[in-house]
């Protein structure tokens, strides 16, 4: 039905959810050499790629978040026309798991089944600083593993990718700890199965709260500075006295299960040492890893150096991947016991910290030549000349605005960082020659107070004509002169 009020209709106003982000040029190609040094490392370790899709059914995925705080236990959800309930994947194992379960026995399928993948999860959490809704990740996992070589290897693999990507040994630690050793604690301090979820969040806490903060957590609860409270273990005085004991290492509680616990990490430390990464891999107690399918060992890579903030106070990243043995996991589709092992890194985590260390170039890549128009009817010749720069290899566009101004498509190829622009009018069609004008050393003789004559020179280098024949040439000259793409 028409609208015949008369009013004006209001413009949507374009805004970006809470807990998401824009990504430019600079960033995703920052993002594409980081997985491309990961993704080279996890092959030399034998790992093969496997894609799943980011949607899945909500029972295969499970609900083994950390967090409770939000609908759907931190997983965004829909139910589709059957009526069947789906959700976006909140990690990369999950989905593997049902990938695993529904392969499992065919001739192609092989144990051990050792893939790698990388791509956006997605988490209904509440948003912070840091803490997003989308973000990346990159898994390497094992499936058909019971060893704890297998766990071994994943530190192993992430103290090498590590290095891969530029983080000097010492600013960096994985440590390795094992939920057997922790449901042990938990069993001697006879705390109530029902419980246990919620001691292992608050412990996973320690590094951001500190113990004061995991006490108030493993008891009734903690209110946070923006006001909201989160609702604790409820535990007894002695119960926490013994957690907070046992993950400081002021006390010890023995039990066969934290026995068995024990002597996986003692495997671990041993093979560690033997393949010599013993300065790089370490056990620690207070490691807990917050997704609840973890069974055995657990691990977490760490960085350990600091940076400034704008206002000048030290930070630190902390943790920027993990993993761990999720023995049951693919089990719930079988019925049988199918051991399993996996690291996966914070792609997007970690590429901050790697960009701070100054090892990723978050400056954008040159941009493409781009090939002004002069003459309207003549857009034929400068498409041609288009085409022939992309058959060789090199980045260029025709100007597609509004070519009546020159000034202003030198403008734009300014603010494209191009390299270099094509043009050509009617004189220089009549001598069978293009000009080039080189924008990366007109940008550079810019600023300079130089001698008269060196900068009419410098100028001549920057604006130069060659026959048509020759344009390919000379533009692949002057992308190598300054080392662009």
């Amino acid at each position: 039905m028409a609208d015949n009020s008369g009013k004006k209709p209001q413009k949507l106003k374009a805004r970006l959810p809470r807990g998401l982000a824009d990504r430019g040029p600079a960033e995703i190609a920052a993002t594409r050499a980081m997985v491309e040094t990961i993704r080279q490392q996890f092959e030399l370790y034998g790992f093969e790629p496997v894609e799943t899709p980011a949607i899945e059914y909500t029972d295969a995925l499970g609900k083994f978040l950390p967090d409770q705080d939000r609908p759907n236990e931190g997983v965004f959800s829909f139910q589709d026309d059957d009526e069947q309930w789906m959700s976006l994947r909140y990690d990369l194992t999950a989905p593997l798991a049902r990938h695993v379960a529904e392969n499992y026995g065919t001739e192609k399928f092989v144990l051990p089944y050792r893939s790698y993948r990388f791509g956006w999860v997605f988490r209904n959490e509440k948003p912070g600083p840091g803490r997003f809704r989308q973000f990346m990740q990159f898994d390497a996992d094992s499936v058909g593993a019971p060893t704890m070589a297998a766990d071994a290897e994943m530190c192993m693999l992430a103290a090498d990718t590590m290095e891969a990507l530029g983080i000097p040994r010492g600013s960096y630690v994985v440590k390795v700890n094992n939920r057997k050793v922790l449901d042990g604690i938990m069993d001697a301090a006879e705390i109530a199965g029902d419980k246990h979820l919620a001691v292992l969040r608050a412990i996973d806490k320690l590094d951001r709260l500190g113990i004061d903060g995991v006490r108030m957590l493993l008891g009734k609860g903690r209110k946070d500075d923006s006001g909201d409270f989160t609702k604790g273990a409820d535990l007894s005085d002695a119960q926490i006295d013994v957690v907070v004991g046992a993950i400081t290492g002021a006390a010890t509680q023995a039990s066969a299960q934290a026995a068995t616990g024990e002597a996986e990490l003692a495997e671990i430390g041993k093979l560690i040492d033997a393949a010599g990464y013993g300065d790089r891999v370490r056990i620690d107690k207070t490691v807990v890893r917050g997704l609840e399918y973890y069974t055995g060992p657990v691990y977490e890579v760490e960085l350990t150096f600091e940076i400034k903030d704008d206002k000048g106070r030290p930070v630190r990243f902390g943790s920027v991947g993990g993993g761990g043995r999720y023995d049951g996991l693919v089990s719930r589709f079988r019925g049988e016991p199918v051991p399993a092992t996996g690291f996966s890194i914070g792609v997007s985590r970690l590429q901050a910290a790697l960009t701070a260390l100054g090892k990723l170039n978050n400056k954008p890549e040159p941009g493409p030549v781009v090939v002004t128009i002069f003459d309207r009817d003549r857009t034929a010749d400068y498409q041609r000349m288009v085409t022939q720069l992309r058959t060789a290899g090199i980045r260029a566009e025709l100007y597609l605005g509004n070519p009546k101004n020159m000034g202003n498509q030198l403008k734009y190829a300014d603010k494209r960082s191009s390299p270099c622009v094509i043009m050509q009018g009617s004189d220089e069609k009549a001598r069978g020659e293009v000009l080039i004008k080189d924008l990366i050393l007109g940008a550079e003789i810019a600023g300079q107070s130089a001698e008269r004559e060196d900068y009419l020179k410098k100028q001549a280098e920057a604006q130069f004509s060659v026959k048509e024949a020759d344009l390919v040439d000379a533009v692949t000259q002057l992308l190598a002169r300054h080392k662009a793409p």
